[in-house]
């Protein structure tokens, strides 16, 4: 393959599948027909020398020429469009739908004042979230199915391929939270004994069997009395208000959620290495105007100093 023979317009359809994951949406975020999608991708197909996408139930997936050539022809295709257009994003006009994958938890403290923020600087653009699977997040932002994930990567869970770019948010601070009348709350401080013996609650989202505080305090030696796992943390801090169950849950949650007043905190008598809230994404969506933004937009309001 010659790059003075190359088509260079056929950069902008790789550019599109690569980003739409779907030679439909492809095509219509290029105002082209599938067929010429399809005949463009064909015609790069032979100059490149490879298979570059293989169709899945959800689109297609890129092969690892694919994934190799998109960093230098995303950056170059970037400084083009900026070269040519300053204003390539607009956030004021924009009427981009993004998605966002989160636990309830996440939701709770984020979605309220970035819907505040879009409607100040994007207010014809939407949000929408989906739940968060630990197990998957690789998987949804690799089938383009989320634009990004705001979660945890945890210790025992398969490490992100390293496609899938990340930024650390903030580290959760956990408390044992249990009713205000409970009868542990009565004393000054937790011993393990106790703590261990009380029955719990935990939460334990789709793709996990075994809560990470389970899987901390195995690799002790320990175990405490789990009695029931739930698959939101709001659920969980309901239960502990109406029962005698005690949880270790985020501190941070609790104090905004409604049942606040009804909740008592003390420290984990054996607390767990930090949990840190990082958001994810596709490194093919390192140089996309709208996901650059939207990415900076969750940094900014979001990225506590440790």
């Amino acid at each position: 393959m010659s790059f003075r023979t190359l088509d260079l317009n056929l950069l902008k359809v790789f550019e599109a599948l690569m980003t739409e994951g779907s030679v439909t949406r492809a095509a219509s975020a290029l105002t082209m027909t599938q067929p010429a999608v399809s005949n463009a991708l064909a015609r790069l197909r032979d100059a490149l020398g490879d298979p570059l996408f293989v169709r899945t139930a959800s689109g297609i997936r890129p092969t690892q020429r694919a994934v190799a050539l998109w960093q230098p022809i995303g950056d170059a295709l970037e400084h083009v469009r900026h070269a040519l257009d300053e204003d390539a994003f607009d956030p004021r006009q924009t009427q981009a739908e993004f998605i966002l994958s989160m636990s309830d938890y996440v939701s709770s403290l984020v979605m309220p004042r970035l819907l505040n923020r879009f409607s100040e600087v994007a207010p014809s653009a939407r949000i929408h979230t989906v739940p968060n699977t630990i197990l998957e997040i690789g998987d949804r932002l690799e089938d383009n199915r989320v634009d990004c994930v705001l979660s945890v990567y945890v210790n025992e869970a398969q490490q992100p391929p390293a496609v899938i770019r990340s930024r650390s948010l903030w580290t959760v601070e956990y408390a044992c939270m249990m009713r205000r009348d409970h009868p542990l709350a009565r004393q000054k401080r937790l011993n393990t004994r106790s703590f261990l013996a009380a029955k719990h609650v935990d939460v334990s989202l789709a793709g996990k069997t075994l809560p990470t505080y389970d899987q901390f305090l195995a690799s002790r030696g320990l175990s405490r009395n789990l009695v029931a796992t739930v698959n939101h943390y709001n659920a969980a801090y309901e239960i502990v208000r109406q029962s005698d169950l005690i949880a270790v849950l985020p501190r941070d949650l609790s104090a905004q959620s409604r049942h606040a007043p009804h909740l008592h905190a003390m420290p984990v008598p054996l607390p767990a290495p930090p949990r840190i809230v990082s958001l994810f994404w596709h490194q093919r969506n390192d140089t996309v105007p709208a996901q650059r933004w939207l990415r900076e937009t969750l940094v900014e309001m979001f990225a506590r100093m440790e």
